[in-house]
């Protein structure tokens, strides 16, 4: 059962969920004032592409201490590869390219290569341990991008795609006990951090917040906010019957507003522009509650 968290006249997340074709759990809150709603925000849900943001910030936070030096330069030989359709990972020939020029493709192109060097670099228990300094325990980094894919062609015995209901319920990237896992207040409450520069320095945040508004994805979050005065930036995830995005709605008049939705679709069709959708919508009812 979803737990809601609302006042008066709040919206009706569950029907519109119902209505997309989709199991649907959100959180959004004022970044400044601390008022929220919600919908099934405490639910452990897999985060798919998602935890390239707690990895982000663990990077920063890392170059901040002194630890690493993000415009270090790394090759990624032509053969070392994670499976994915974007940057690196979709490149054929070596690259070199500085660990800061990495995280913004990990960010705004979801380059799963790059996501997995840069994890290698910081290391997953970093990257947990900087969670649980924020007090935000349910949000764990136990998989790379690669192992993720690995996982999934392990769990079904072949390779994508994956739509047959029984090779869905058989996929370990799915279950939040075996996965990398958050919920929707956690990613949304990592991303006030970031924007009150509570997550890193200032510069380290200002320089965060410029990358996941350089996000390419504008089908999910953006889509709900269709209008060139208001900002959204971002990060999605995806995995089969899996769409989320976490990120910030922010106004011309300085509302700043963390939103998370994470949807689980009823059909395993890939392409699902309902399902997509109803990310933005229910992320601008949730803005609009909290605005009134």
């Amino acid at each position: 059962m979803s737990v809601a968290i609302a006042g008066r006249g709040a919206p009706d997340f569950e029907s519109l969920f119902r209505a997309a074709g989709v199991t649907g759990w959100m959180y959004a809150a004022d970044i400044d004032t601390g008022h929220e709603v919600g919908h099934g925000p405490d639910e452990p849900l897999p985060t798919a592409s998602m935890f390239k943001v707690p990895l982000l910030v663990a990077l920063c936070r890392q170059a901040d201490a002194g630890l690493l030096d993000v415009t270090g330069r790394v090759t990624v030989p032509a053969g070392v590869r994670s499976t994915g359709p974007t940057g690196i990972s979709a490149m054929l020939d070596d690259v070199t390219i500085s660990l800061r020029d990495m995280a913004y493709l990990m960010i705004a192109l979801s380059d799963n290569t790059s996501a997995d060097v840069l994890l290698e670099r910081v290391g997953f228990d970093a990257v947990n341990a900087t969670m649980d300094a924020f007090g935000l325990t349910g949000t764990r980094v136990v998989q790379g991008a690669g192992e993720i894919n690995e996982s999934m062609s392990r769990d079904t015995g072949h390779g994508w795609p994956y739509v047959d209901p029984d090779d869905i319920a058989r996929l370990s990237a799915l279950d939040p006990a075996r996965a990398n896992r958050s919920t929707p207040r956690e990613m949304a409450r990592l991303f006030g951090l970031i924007w009150r520069d509570e997550a890193a320095s200032e510069p380290s945040c200002a320089w965060m917040r410029s990358v996941l508004n350089r996000q390419v994805w504008p089908h999910r979050l953006a889509s709900g906010f269709p209008y060139d005065d208001v900002a959204v930036s971002g990060k999605t995830g995806t995995i089969p019957t899996l769409r989320c995005e976490s990120g910030v709605v922010e106004y011309p008049d300085g509302g700043r507003y963390a939103v998370s939705v994470f949807t689980r679709s009823f059909s395993t069709a890939l392409n699902q522009p309902r399902a997509d959708a109803v990310i933005g919508t229910a992320a601008r009812m949730a803005v609009d509650h909290l605005r009134r």
